[in-house]
């Protein structure tokens, strides 16, 4: 089976629609770091916050403070954010909150936060909604691009496929994670993650 390069076609977007707008959702500010350097050079981004999977109001609001002070620092887009919304996850995980890290809840919960994406794009007109999730090297990017794929079918709004992993692209964001001071959480964020890693 031939690979998909993701990342190739999101450099083809973004060489070809340049110019117009993009939501980008962010799970966290040392995540969008570097993927900003990428897509905000080319489409007009606004960094959409939409995060229920934290395991706490607190973490949420840390990470959100972050967001918001790199995007000030930078310049580099705009800020939506949509508040805590804790239940919408626990829906989500229901009846899934044994599986392992990487299972089919993460799988349910990359779909909660692609799809609300996808809605809110719709909804405001942005020619194109993303995520910052594949950055993450323990980030299956086939899979959320598969759902971000399954989701520009469904509302209508072009998704911008990604592997912001590729060119060193997670090694970046940890560098400019230190170069702006940035919080950066040793868990993905839900309760299971934070258990999983209190565990190693």
């Amino acid at each position: 089976m031939n690979r998909v390069d993701y990342d190739q076609l999101m450099l083809k977007s973004l060489e070809r629609d340049a110019g117009k707008s993009l939501l980008l959702h962010s799970c966290c500010a040392p995540c969008s770091s570097y993927c900003l350097t990428q897509v905000s050079p080319a489409l007009l981004t606004t960094v959409f916050y939409y995060n229920p999977n934290l395991d706490s109001a607190e973490e949420y609001e840390k990470r959100r403070g972050e967001q918001i002070r790199l995007l000030r620092e930078t310049g580099q887009a705009e800020f939506l954010d949509c508040g805590y919304r804790a239940e919408e996850f626990e829906a989500a995980a229901r009846g899934f909150e044994s599986e392992p890290e990487g299972g089919a809840r993460c799988a349910r919960c990359f779909r909660l936060r692609l799809e609300r994406t996808a809605r809110e794009a719709a909804a405001r007109g942005f020619d194109y909604f993303g995520t910052t999730l594949t950055v993450s090297p323990l980030k299956n990017a086939r899979l959320i691009n598969e759902i971000g794929f399954s989701l520009e079918e469904e509302t209508g709004v072009k998704y911008l496929p990604s592997d912001f992993k590729k060119r060193g692209g997670y090694l970046r964001s940890v560098e400019l994670s230190r170069q702006y001071g940035l919080y950066r959480q040793n868990y993905c964020g839900c309760v299971y993650s934070k258990r999983g890693r209190e565990q190693i």
